[in-house]
């Protein structure tokens, strides 16, 4: 099946009771068994609820992945990934890193034992010369976030391929819709299903999918050994939200390429992060591994004063100021004291995260307006 039957359809049959097209939504926690051992296969809801059974298959499917878990949040399923790992294992992942899995990584594993590299991964070099026989996991993020930096996962799938480590690629800003790790090598994809999967802003979820069987098993015995798994409710929204994804993704790099173009050309503006620019670092691989270029965007305005920053995300009606990214609705956010202010100023300085940063996830709304609603922004 193509992208949008995938979408519409994996996972999701007629209601056998009632032949209800949409799946029911089972709001409950046990399942009454005909005898000891004897059920329909659901015995507890945090181990399997059909709502939730049906979006992990459809978002397994989407993914070109056999195995799809939901959590309970984007960092519960990355706590789900690394809780694989043991005391004295190593993880390469890169300098400008979502803030949240920084602070996983650091303040939560670190202390078990597990040691974290943070380098530039936009040069396949710096990751290979890292590459130990403790190295147990590569972790891209790509597009990042926020600075829209590109990693080929192709080149670090066959780096972690040669020294026997697991590839796990965020796929959050991308969407399924614009890329499949899978299909480059990679062992494991998350997704924030908060974020594009969702579309609406009114959930918040993780998800992880692989087709590795090993890996699999791994991750729904800690699924449900420690039960950080979403509820039917959630899983309905995000199963209806699902089934537009094409449509809205398409729209969102309609209207962000438009706007990254009208940036590019303001004379307030220092540089536009987009990865749709020729002149973007990595554009070639983005052109390689990627169907689009989604809707995220970062700038810096000249001068680079805090001051300036503030104002201008303080100045914008159409772009809601709030943390987040996704929906269907524009947002502005400044990373430096939002998202990644957990991170060490100087070190989220040296991965391009300083004081005049802007970030925008761009909505579905006409282009034109969101364009207007920056220009008396900046002006």
């Amino acid at each position: 099946m193509k992208f949008a039957t995938k979408a519409i359809h994996a996972g999701v049959e007629p209601d056998p009771a009632t032949g209800a097209i949409m799946t029911p939504i089972y709001q409950t926690s046990t399942y009454v068994q005909e005898g000891v051992g004897n059920h329909k296969g659901y015995e507890y809801s945090r181990t399997l609820n059909p709502t939730r059974h049906a979006l992990e298959q459809n978002i397994a499917a989407i993914e070109n992945g056999k195995y799809g878990a939901c959590f309970g949040s984007g960092l519960a399923a990355i706590d789900c990934v690394i809780k694989m790992l043991n005391p004295g294992d190593e993880v390469i992942s890169t300098n400008d890193l979502y803030g949240g899995s920084y602070r996983i990584f650091t303040t939560i594993f670190q202390k078990y034992g597990i040691k974290f590299h943070f380098v530039n991964m936009q040069n396949p070099e710096e990751v290979r010369n890292l590459v130990n026989s403790k190295t147990r996991m590569i972790w891209v993020e790509t597009p990042t976030n926020p600075m829209m930096n590109i990693v080929d996962i192709e080149a670090m799938s066959k780096i972690a391929k040669s020294c026997g480590a697991w590839v796990c690629v965020d796929n959050t800003f991308a969407t399924p819709y614009l890329q499949t790790p899978l299909d480059l090598g990679a062992d494991i994809v998350m997704h924030s299903v908060t974020k594009y999967l969702g579309g609406h802003s009114d959930v918040i979820m993780g998800a992880l999918v692989t087709s590795n069987d090993e890996i699999a098993k791994e991750m729904y015995r800690i699924q449900n050994s420690s039960g950080a798994v979403t509820g039917p409710m959630d899983s309905f929204l995000v199963l209806r939200g699902i089934k537009t994804l094409h449509l809205r993704i398409q729209r969102h790099c309609e209207n962000g390429e438009k706007i990254a173009n009208y940036l590019n050309q303001h004379s307030k503006i220092e540089k536009v992060y987009w990865p749709g620019f020729e002149s973007h670092p990595n554009h070639t691989i983005a052109k390689k591994q990627m169907r689009g270029f989604g809707g995220m965007i970062s700038f810096t305005l000249k001068g680079n004063k805090l001051e300036d920053a503030l104002e201008v995300v303080k100045k914008v009606h159409l772009f809601s100021l709030a943390e987040s990214l996704g929906g269907v609705e524009s947002l502005i956010g400044h990373p430096a004291t939002m998202t990644h202010a957990s991170i060490p100023k100087e070190i989220r300085e040296q991965s391009g995260v300083v004081d005049s940063l802007i970030r925008l996830s761009v909505g579905i709304e006409d282009s034109e307006d969101l364009i207007s609603d920056l220009e008396k922004a900046l002006a």
